[in-house]
């Protein structure tokens, strides 16, 4: 705790004696949150919370579950959460984890099985952000790298270290942070249900959205200390902090690093994943390793390739 206070009294003095410093790393944070986070996630979180609160996942699930079902041999909530977290990106997949968990769609196992490969960063912002930031010109070894191998690693869990789950939906136990809460309302029309759980959702999702921006503010401003310390911008350490200001800085000056660093995704992500699942008794402890594990995979499959395809590597 001595440690903590020291780091976090240093931090405020920096603040007060690099006054402008401060304020374009805090005044970026709040731009791509702005710019960058609102438009491409709040919707998201907004529309899949009502699906999550009106018991529609399962319909939506079925776009996908001919293939994934089988493969994965998981229910319908499962694959309704896996399609979620790679399809709209990071951190959608914990969000929807965490609240179909909350709502017994789902159980604490599956939950952490889908914890340890489906929050990851999502392909638009892969796509359309960093890969040009990059000045990458090929696509689909990128890809695979970003999604191919975590989807692999779930395979590999799933018939491992989860090989316990069932394939079959049913009635789960409350999360421990809900059995609580529960109380009786009354009966309502299909109307008046939906309006309800859209104010219920639209409430939640800006409410975290405005806690993901703090982190986001939070962790570009430390980039300050390495500023200082350093005398210019500390680039190296920046994705590590939070992924999108941190890449802005790199630019295309280390591509390897920049890929998997997006692959770990940084301590912004790692916090604002917590925020997501802060409410439940899932473990950010767990998530954290597998994270580590998939960068590590990561590195051993740029490793093969420049081993294999040295002319084609990183092109």
């Amino acid at each position: 705790m001595l440690l903590l206070t020291l780091f976090f009294l240093l931090l405020c003095i920096c603040i007060l004696t690099h006054a402008q410093i401060s304020l374009a790393y805090a005044a970026l944070g709040l731009e791509l949150w702005f710019q960058k986070m609102i438009p491409t996630l709040l919707p998201f979180m907004i529309i899949s919370g009502i699906m999550i609160r009106m018991k529609l996942t399962e319909k939506v699930a079925m776009i996908a579950y001919p293939v994934i079902g089988p493969l994965y041999k998981i229910h319908k909530n499962v694959c309704y959460a896996m399609l979620m977290g790679f399809l709209c990106g990071f951190p959608m997949g914990a969000r929807v984890v965490d609240d179909l968990y909350l709502r017994q769609m789902i159980t604490k196992r599956e939950a952490e099985f889908l914890l340890a490969f489906c929050n990851n960063i999502g392909p638009v912002y892969f796509c359309s952000f960093a890969l040009p930031l990059l000045k990458r010109e090929l696509v689909l070894p990128y890809l695979f790298g970003m999604y191919g191998i975590p989807l692999l690693y779930g395979l590999v869990l799933r018939y491992t270290v989860f090989r316990d789950l069932s394939s079959q939906s049913g009635t789960y136990a409350a999360a421990p942070s809900l059995v609580s809460c529960e109380y009786h309302r009354p009966e309502l029309s299909l109307g008046e249900k939906l309006l309800d759980e859209m104010n219920d959702s639209i409430n939640s999702s800006v409410q975290s959205m405005l806690i993901l921006g703090g982190y986001m503010i939070l962790f570009n401003l430390l980039n300050l200390i390495p500023h200082i310390l350093s005398g210019q911008s500390f680039t190296l350490t920046a994705p590590l902090l939070e992924i999108t200001g941190g890449l802005g800085m790199l630019q295309d000056s280390r591509p390897l690093f920049s890929l998997l660093a997006l692959s770990f995704g940084g301590l912004s992500c790692i916090a604002q994943t917590y925020s997501c699942i802060g409410n439940s008794d899932l473990s950010i402890g767990s998530y954290i390793l597998h994270k580590c594990i998939l960068t590590l995979l990561n590195a051993v499959f740029y490793l093969c390739w420049f081993l294999i395809l040295p002319a084609s590597f990183l092109r």
